[in-house]
């Protein structure tokens, strides 16, 4: 022990800011505990789908140009297709972020004409101009796509009423963001999504409901698309490329949704044909077979992150009793002054850049500055430690991910330092 803490007072981490995080420790042993049973259902489920579909050192050949018959591309499509019981998966590297993925489900799914609902609020920032909720080239309304929303009620519950009143003859697909994004209301669990889901179809039954299933991957030992969900979209430098993965994103769901999205990825006629794997497969499989230990060491840093800064008077969302649906922690932090330190306090934890300092800036897809701490092997990659937010009232900073559990840990003792250095927070 002392010589631990040595080590990290080399970092720069008081005896008083480790000894704050030890105490809270304490009384997080029996949430752990069960974060641990998750992580070793999904584990089982992973290896399953890719004993089932006979994975082998065959799967990790390199392709290139067309990639016509890539045995390790098509299998590890049926791998995904396995894991999130769905008819059928679209796993890429072609698939630059999870916005480019959940543009491609939309924007293959809706014609001309078509309405896109959002019943949970205003979708995270970078989709607005892809719907054309702000103005931007080659967005959805230039297309003639139509978009309507209906906001959640004051606790944070669906309005069903006004859902109900929102869906018309043009409704085609419903999108449903899983977790917060750049607001402070909650992640939603897995079983609300489904009753969600349940409901939109009971209006009307031919809607797609698409989930945005961005940082929700592994949490709980369901995903949307066991509640019906016709599509589910994400990234993979998010939780399921468990951080091996250097790029790509997955839309898992019917065939009928993901053919049509393969076709929009490629081209018409083209398809899941295409689409060379350019020697990703080892990092694109083992990626997947690590995520649920990844995503479990994340939500630890989450849960650990809400009990240190929860009783110091920061909110917190989730609080720090609450259970989990996603691998965010999002603290209001009052002022830019607090983002700041905050972030530097990730950044200096970081094993990659850890000696740049992050500042808020004007990013692509944003209305607002953002400020971004993320030393990480793959560049984007918030499975990895990171956190950000846009510097606007409350002054919530994002955190998330960590390999491990123990850098998570690491990453929100410095943080809670540099906060303390600034004279933002007194222990």
């Amino acid at each position: 022990m002392e010589e631990l803490l040595e080590l990290y007072g080399t970092m720069g981490i008081s005896q008083g800011v480790y000894a704050y995080g030890e105490k809270a420790l304490e009384k997080l042993k029996d949430r752990f505990a069960e974060i641990d049973k998750i992580a070793e259902h999904n584990q089982a489920k992973v290896i399953a789908a890719m004993q089932k579909n006979r994975v082998s050192a065959t799967c990790f050949a390199a392709t290139t140009g067309y990639g016509y018959d890539d045995i390790g591309r098509d299998n590890l499509e049926k791998v995904y297709a396995d894991v999130f019981h769905t008819e059928a998966a679209l796993v890429r590297p072609q698939i630059t972020c999870g916005t480019h993925a959940l543009t491609v489900a939309l924007s293959a799914n809706l014609l001309p004409g078509d309405e896109l609902l959002s019943p949970v609020g205003l979708p995270y920032d970078t989709l607005q101009e892809v719907i054309g909720i702000r103005q931007s080239p080659c967005s959805l309304a230039e297309y003639g796509v139509t978009y309507n929303q209906v906001d959640l009620l004051q606790d944070g519950s669906f309005d069903y009423d006004g859902i109900r009143k929102a869906i018309n003859s043009k409704t085609k697909m419903v999108t449903i963001q899983r977790s917060k994004g750049y607001a402070t209301r909650p992640s939603f669990s897995v079983k609300q999504i489904g009753e969600l889901i349940a409901f939109v179809k009971s209006v009307k039954p031919d809607i797609i409901c698409m989930v945005d299933n961005c940082y929700g991957e592994f949490v709980e030992t369901i995903e949307p698309s066991d509640v019906g969900a016709d599509m589910v979209v994400g990234s993979l430098i998010k939780n399921p490329g468990g951080g091996l993965a250097p790029i790509g994103g997955y839309i898992c769901g019917t065939k009928a949704c993901v053919d049509r999205c393969a076709y929009r990825l490629s081209a018409p006629g083209l398809g899941q044909e295409v689409g060379a794997n350019l020697g990703l497969m080892p990092a694109l499989y083992q990626g997947f077979f690590l995520a649920p230990t990844v995503v479990a060491g994340a939500e630890k840093g989450a849960i650990f992150a809400a009990n240190l800064y929860e009783p110091l008077g920061f909110k917190c969302v989730p609080n720090a009793t609450e259970s989990r649906h996603d691998i965010i922690q999002a603290v209001e932090l009052g002022c830019e002054e607090g983002m700041i330190a905050f972030c530097r306090g990730i950044q200096a934890a970081a094993p990659v850049d850890s000696f740049a300092t992050p500042l808020p800036w004007d990013m692509p897809g944003y209305n607002d500055k953002v400020i971004m701490a993320a030393g990480a092997f793959v560049q984007g990659s918030s499975i990895e430690l990171s956190a950000d937010g846009p510097i606007r009232p409350p002054y919530a900073v994002y955190f998330q991910g960590g390999l491990t559990w123990c850098h998570a840990k690491l990453g929100i003792l410095m943080s809670l330092q540099k906060m303390v250095d600034a004279g933002l927070v007194t222990l």
